[in-house]
């Protein structure tokens, strides 16, 4: 029977994650053009917009910590292993496919969010919810479709993806410190607890001071490897770029090299950065904005800060050490040899402390999502205790087992979420056009951007929660 299962689930992820590729890296590029390049124009303003367009109320969390909230979740393991495989598989060009479907997919995010502010839900505290469950049921009329996407995302985010962190926890530090399993796991889930037991508001403040902390650190690892071998980065940088478009023939052909580097950059930029995927807009929505695309440019930037900064550290990490291309080790393990070889044998317990920061936020960032779709299907307190406590039991579950075939179903059900997601946002992103050009009118104006739904009559007849309404 698990032999079965295992071919099913394999056979569906051969097909939809392949074809999941190319509608996300479309679906970006039409999003690039409709909104006149809205990653580039309104860079230097989603920067600002962290620190304003949050209203008075101390009900909601504010833009930044939405911010990092979705940060949290974006960084994982996939940009210490994921950005090892791609060098391996695809070469050094692989790197560039990745930063191109991170400029590109910046469109994207910003569409998706800005969807999720607008069709958000309030909470009897005063806090906000939303995310595409939210936007499939209010703003095309779809509830069934809506329980799909939650479904999905509960699945994934909610149990399966907790476990593979928590497993990849145990895995570091017992390599470097030889850490007993189920004393990482049970300390784990004593602290996650309290953290997920305080809902969305207690993970955004979690979110809010661990996710700097940990860029940073990563970032000054490589600032120091850049250092020590500044006379390298150019050769290094040449490398990346000219690999990108290497057409000389090696394996299967001078195509079969370029397609090869491209797909690897592309996949594992998008696995990365989730921009289009639906789970960002679930954190996005949480946030007390003025307007929705204040949002929605605030989480364009996470996207940047994932695969442009993030997981570039990792490529320059291993580049710049020598020991790319010298051993048969992939994954975490290769980014582990590069950082003893770039700054001692203490960069074993150095990426172990980073893992244990990235595994950490992804758990309660992921958790974030999932609340919020839980509530969707039945916003119920016996139903919310009860799903935090499988939670608890799946980060459990992830520390003392190995995990192949639950990943694959996590797989299989994020390329339903994602698709789900996909088709959506092409169809409301009108709505989301509509929301930049009232936003830039408004800043060209000199003011700070407050939307009102008053003005858009045909918006406010399928939105009815009275939030947009001055």
């Amino acid at each position: 029977m698990i032999e079965i299962l295992k071919l099913v689930v394999d056979t569906i992820n051969a097909y939809i994650w392949t074809i999941l590729v190319y509608v996300l890296l479309g679906a970006g590029i039409y999003f690039t053009l409709k909104t006149k390049f809205v990653q580039f124009r309104h860079f230097k303003e989603s920067m600002i917009r962290m620190k304003v367009g949050k209203r008075a109320s101390d009900d909601a969390i504010s833009p930044f910590q939405a911010f990092a909230t979705g940060l949290a979740s974006r960084v994982g393991t996939g940009n210490i292993a994921g950005v090892a495989i791609a060098l391996v598989i695809g070469g050094p060009g692989a790197i560039f496919w990745m930063w191109i479907t991170a400029l590109i997919g910046m469109s994207s995010a910003f569409i998706e969010s800005s969807l999720g502010q607008l069709y958000k839900v309030q909470n009897k505290d005063g806090s906000y919810r939303g995310g595409p469950a939210y936007y499939i049921t209010i703003g095309l009329g779809q509830k069934w479709l809506g329980i799909v996407f939650a479904l999905s995302l509960i699945l994934a985010f909610g149990f399966v993806f907790n476990a593979v962190q928590s497993n990849t926890m145990v895995a570091a530090t017992h390599k470097a410190w030889g850490w007993n399993a189920q004393y990482v796991g049970i300390g784990l889930v004593l602290i996650v607890a309290p953290i997920i037991f305080g809902g969305i508001k207690r993970v955004a403040k979690v979110a809010e001071k661990i996710v700097p902390i940990m860029a940073i650190l990563y970032l000054l690892a490589v600032i120091y490897m850049i250092i020590t071998n500044i006379t390298m980065v150019p050769k290094v940088i040449y490398l990346i770029v000219s690999e990108a478009f290497n057409f000389k023939a090696a394996g299967g052909g001078a195509i079969g090299v370029f397609t090869v580097s491209m797909m690897q950059g592309i996949k594992r930029g998008l696995f990365s950065n989730e921009a289009g995927m639906g789970s960002v807009p679930n954190a996005a929505a949480a946030s007390d904005a003025y307007h929705p695309a204040n949002q929605g440019l605030i989480q364009m930037l996470g996207v940047f800060v994932d695969t442009i900064i993030i997981c570039s550290c990792t490529a320059f990490i291993i580049l710049l050490s020598g020991v790319y291309g010298t051993t048969d080790a992939t994954g975490a393990e290769l980014t582990q040899m590069a950082l003893e070889a770039g700054i001692g044998s203490y960069g074993s317990s150095f990426l172990a402390i980073i893992i244990l920061l990235f595994c950490f936020s992804s758990i309660v960032g992921n958790y974030a999502y999932a609340e919020s779709n839980v509530q969707f299907i039945k916003n119920n307190k016996f139903i919310m205790i009860s799903f935090r406590i499988l939670v608890l039991a799946m980060v459990y579950f992830g520390s003392i087992q190995e995990l192949p075939l639950v990943w694959n179903m996590a797989d299989a059900s994020m390329g339903i979420m994602a698709f789900t997601n996909l088709i959506s946002i092409l169809l409301l992103s009108p709505a989301a056009f509509l929301l930049l050009k009232d936003f830039e009118e408004q800043v060209k104006a000199g003011k700070n951007p407050e939307f009102d739904i008053n003005k858009y009559p045909n918006l406010k007849e399928k939105i009815k929660t009275g939030i947009w309404e001055k």
